[in-house]
């Protein structure tokens, strides 16, 4: 059985964890919030999660991780066949992932757990925000998925980047990064309010306790 390594708080760790309940595979959760320890390390090599256990051992990264998935394991397809519509959907994701999620991911101390992020870090996460949403807006076509009529990898960036976004984007600086995007603002909340996504949030809300505990004895 498959086997994901991380905690449910992680929104990289919630896509892979969507991934595998769309495609109605059964997989063991494995808590594991990595860090630099030897044993952790073992597992995963930049300490980081999520991590997939298969039967040869371990995979990181979580653009490798749901290629892996899609290659091979059976359920619904969440990349298309075609070459170029395959890019297209991976493009999308990465996207989202360089000029929207890890911009914000900058300012996530600040925003969500009460520490100080210093200005010039804020500033430019706010450029970077601001233009990563031009550029989704360009790119994404919304109809009504993120690339097109089917639900892809790129939908499951969407849904755990977007919206921790948009509180960095409002807690910080004011801002509603979805305000020139509506077709972006209905497609995140229907994603929302399906039944993977619903089942993966209350998993979170489970776990922020014990998550904010663990943050805060760090501070």
């Amino acid at each position: 059985m498959l086997k994901l390594y991380g905690f449910p708080v992680s929104n990289y760790y919630n896509m892979v964890k969507h991934a595998l309940l769309e495609k109605g595979l059964p997989f063991e959760e494995v808590p594991f919030y990595a860090g630099q320890s030897p044993e952790a390390l073992a597992i995963s090599p930049r300490g980081k999660v999520p991590v997939l256990g298969v039967e040869q051992g371990f995979i990181n990264e979580t653009s490798v991780i749901l290629q892996y998935i899609e290659d091979t394991q059976p359920g619904t397809a969440l990349l298309p066949k075609t070459p170029f519509e395959r890019a297209q959907v991976l493009a999308l994701a990465k996207e989202i992932e360089l000029y929207i999620e890890l911009p914000a991911r900058a300012c996530f101390a600040e925003a969500f757990f009460g520490m100080q992020v210093p200005e010039t870090i804020k500033e430019k996460a706010k450029a970077e925000l601001i233009q990563g949403f031009a550029s989704l807006g360009r790119h994404a076509k919304f109809a009504p998925y993120v690339a097109g009529a089917s639900l892809s990898v790129a939908d499951l960036y969407f849904l755990y980047s977007i919206s921790v976004a948009c509180g960095v984007g409002k807690k910080l600086f004011g801002l509603d990064l979805l305000a020139e995007l509506p077709a972006a603002r209905a497609l995140l909340e229907q994603l929302e309010q399906t039944p993977h996504a619903q089942r993966i949030a209350a998993d979170k809300d489970a776990a922020m306790p014990a998550f904010l505990a663990m943050v805060a004895s760090k501070k």
